[in-house]
């Protein structure tokens, strides 16, 4: 009886925000730590399903990095980085496309119609380089040198930066008939033709603009912002955000991932969370309880 009342407590709490993001679309990175343990890959799989089902519109992003380094360490290939992001020559662009568009988004698309397999829910892996999903262009990064203080241009390689997102496939497989999940790796080709590599935090964040997704969810192996003293930040403003950058509070990859909530709040997404994809079931909590889990952007 007591497990009884206990469920039933937690649907009755989950109801209005179930009809709150009825029909909506909502945006999840999950992060490459993340996905290092495989069952915690399928419960997250299982929970994008049962958001599916409620009928929520889930588009996952999904990252590689932990990945695409093992790849290169077997190869013998040093990684590099700049402001969290990788230093991506002609080799380590052909070993990331092929982590990220191979096995990575493949493998995650087949849990994802693995968990959902009773009730037909399916997920499809696809690239930002399917028909253009995402046009981007090689990025620009500077950095001061410590003795003369000058900004200096650092090429980071096959690094890329949005520049477009046609949504017109996720949609598509939103509006279809069938409960199709898109599930999508972050590589995106040029105008030219050559293939980048990109963020995932970035490509996510311009994705979810693109869809006006009412939430984005930002999931890593950290349980969200944090202070400078290393406490958990439970909610912060666009103006909070861009101080941490400038204050050096934020450091390493959480540049990138305030970056590109703060670029996706201004382009009109509603709230974007980054939170601790290793938590069970934090996706549940962020979406469906009143206390929520990471650290809320607004």
């Amino acid at each position: 009886m007591e497990e009884g009342l206990t469920a039933a407590k937690t649907l009755a709490e989950a109801l209005p925000y179930i009809q709150i993001y009825d029909r909506e679309i909502v945006l999840v990175k999950y992060g490459g730590h993340a996905m290092g343990d495989n069952e915690t890959a399928r419960k997250f799989a299982a929970d994008v399903v049962l958001l599916k089902l409620v009928g929520l519109h889930p588009v996952v992003v999904h990252g590689g990095g932990p990945q695409i380094s093992r790849m290169l360490d077997r190869a013998g290939v040093k990684s590099q980085f700049v402001d969290g992001l990788r230093v991506t020559d002609a080799e380590t662009m052909e070993v990331a496309e092929m982590v990220l568009s191979g096995s990575v988004n493949k493998e995650l698309a087949h849990l994802i119609t693995a968990a959902g397999r009773e009730a037909d829910v399916r997920g499809v892996g696809l690239s930002g380089k399917d028909a253009r999903l995402i046009t981007c262009e090689k990025a620009i990064r500077t950095r001061k040198d410590p003795d003369s203080m000058i900004e200096q241009v650092v090429d980071l390689g096959f690094v890329g930066e949005p520049v477009d997102v046609d949504p017109t496939l996720i949609q598509a497989l939103i509006n279809a008939p069938e409960d199709y999940i898109p599930v999508v790796a972050p590589i995106g080709v040029a105008e030219d033709g050559k293939t980048y590599n990109i963020n995932a935090d970035t490509a996510a964040g311009a994705i979810a603009k693109a869809l006006s997704a009412k939430r984005f969810l930002l999931l890593s192996d950290i349980p969200g912002v944090l202070d400078q003293n290393g406490d958990l930040i439970r909610e912060m403003s666009v103006a909070d955000a861009r101080k941490l950058i400038d204050t050096g509070v934020a450091t390493g990859g959480m540049i990138p991932k305030l970056e590109t909530c703060i670029a996706a709040l201004d382009q009109g997404v509603e709230a974007a969370v980054i939170l601790d994809g290793r938590t069970p079931h934090v996706l549940l909590m962020e979406l469906f309880t009143e206390h929520g889990a990471g650290t809320l952007i607004h």
